[in-house]
């Protein structure tokens, strides 16, 4: 029995649909969010797989939710197009029998290296020089813009996944040392990287010369960062963010940097994407935003679009997906795929 695969406009790259095109056992339903609701709903109520775009071009009612799979009897799966799936309601999921896939580790060399773009930026302060440099006023010298090296300095790693262990292996090439704070990571895999674990977040704030944020957004990380962490950290230190919006308090740290707490910070995700052109936080020379493109590279868009691709084909062979996010929930869709298939998984 074909199995249908529904997404919305495109894929992170078109090697992903074209692969998937590739397999006799997926039918491939392309659809523009702007098309006829009705259309849309009865594609949507005959699908088995749902490919997601990111949350920033997905209408909000086309987030798979309670209200959308219950609109939606034939969904086995969801897949995320990269590594966050903060759009996707997971319990209600669970609940329904659906697969929850990501791509992790597709973007993690992009991220990470987007990082080091930033710590770099801001410790040899390229970008205040280069709009100095720019403009008519001559009352500088190039010692107002002294930077520093990120040699022997040390980076405190929040969240210790495939990003966070790549932007280790990339900052020992400056002979940084590593700290990380992740509870869910065993003590092994730090010993491994040659990272110090830290165990509480406070510590990780207080020690490090540069914090990078690269946990996902979840219940338990909504809001950790805040005020009483920013305040434990060197007036040095600089504060980067390539994770989820939500996770820090933009508030306070317009407030560190505003009372030289800290003495910079760099942005790639905020709570509204794009933030508004009079964000508080755009007024500060020693901040540094982009538009959540960390991951936004020719590379990891075809590592993205490939990986799922693949991925779709396992679950629609039977398989169990390599990067399963709610393995709980395998046996109710192990009964579920039989009923809809008439066919058991082949593994599980």
């Amino acid at each position: 029995m074909v199995k249908r695969l529904f997404f919305f406009e495109k894929w992170m790259d078109e090697a992903g649909p074209n692969r998937a095109k590739s397999n006799p056992n997926i039918d491939l339903v392309r659809m523009d969010q702007s098309d006829s609701e009705d259309q849309i709903w009865q594609a949507l109520a005959e699908a088995h797989g749902y490919q997601l775009r990111p949350s920033t071009e997905t209408k909000r009612r086309f987030w798979p939710d309670r209200s959308f799979l219950g609109r939606c009897p034939n969904l086995l799966a969801v897949s995320s197009a990269g590594a966050g799936y903060d759009m996707v309601d997971v319990e209600a999921c669970n609940e329904a029998g659906v697969l929850v896939v990501n791509q992790s580790g597709s973007n993690a060399e992009s991220v990470a290296q987007h990082v080091i773009g930033m710590i770099l930026a801001l410790a040899k302060q390229i970008i205040q020089s280069n709009q100095a440099i720019r403009g008519e006023a001559r009352d500088w010298t190039r010692w107002n813009y002294c930077g520093h090296e990120l040699t022997n300095r040390t980076i405190g790693i929040v969240g210790f996944g495939n990003i966070g262990r790549r932007l280790a292996r990339l900052t020992k090439v400056f002979s940084m040392t590593v700290m990380a704070y992740d509870p869910y990571i065993t003590d092994a895999d730090f010993k491994m990287y040659g990272v110090k674990q830290i165990l509480n977040l406070r510590d990780l704030f207080s020690e490090s010369d540069i914090i990078s944020v690269n946990c996902p957004l979840t219940a338990e990380t909504h809001g950790m960062i805040g005020e009483e962490l920013y305040s434990c950290m060197k007036p040095s230190s600089l504060f980067i963010t390539t994770a989820r919006g939500f996770i820090h308090d933009e508030h306070a740290l317009v407030k560190a940097i505003s009372e030289g707490r800290i003495a910079g910070a760099g942005c790639d995700v905020f709570t509204e994407e794009p933030p508004p052109y009079d964000h508080p936080l755009l007024k500060f020379e020693n901040v540094i935003v982009s538009p959540h493109i960390a991951g936004v590279t020719s590379d990891a868009n075809y590592n993205m679009a490939t990986f799922a691709a693949d991925q779709w084909g396992d679950i629609f062979a039977g398989k169990k997906p390599e990067r399963l996010k709610n393995p709980e929930v395998w046996d109710h869709y192990c009964a579920r795929y039989n009923k809809i298939f008439g066919e058991k998984p082949c593994v599980g």
